[in-house]
């Protein structure tokens, strides 16, 4: 009975979605103040604000591949509908949509990273929920 009372309430501590939402903003997903990221990519070893541990984290290309299915489905319609109600030339349309789909990119892969990282904090994936030695 303990032990699933200390269960529930280790998974209560730190709730999935208002983690999520700090890491897609690139906020500590503990405090929600200090940056995550030191790089565009690089995350900080321990948050700048509260000291929590981000090192933990094994991001690896998830976040990659999660940026790649938002940019393919919010892209694909949109150059179908273009290309059939617009018939642009095809070289303003290539140029036009591989710099939308680059800057999406850009735009989208840290906020994944960061989002990635979050689920494993909330989730204490990969070491992000060893107890503290003086516990």
């Amino acid at each position: 009975m303990a032990a699933e009372q200390i269960g529930t309430a280790v998974e209560d501590d730190r709730p999935t979605k208002p983690a999520m939402w700090r890491g897609f903003r690139q906020r500590c997903p503990n405090c929600g103040e200090g940056h995550l990221f030191r790089a565009f990519l690089k995350v900080h070893d321990t948050c700048p604000s509260c000291g929590e541990e981000l090192h933990h984290h094994r991001a690896d290309d998830g976040p990659a591949y999660l940026t790649i299915l938002v940019v393919g489905h919010l892209l694909a319609p949109i150059m179908h509908v273009t290309w059939t109600h617009f018939r642009p030339e095809p070289w303003v349309m290539a140029t036009v949509f591989t710099t939308g789909c680059v800057a999406l990119a850009l735009f989208l892969l840290p906020r994944m990273k960061g989002l990635v990282v979050a689920i494993q904090w909330s989730r204490r994936m990969h070491g992000f929920g060893k107890v503290p030695a003086s516990a």
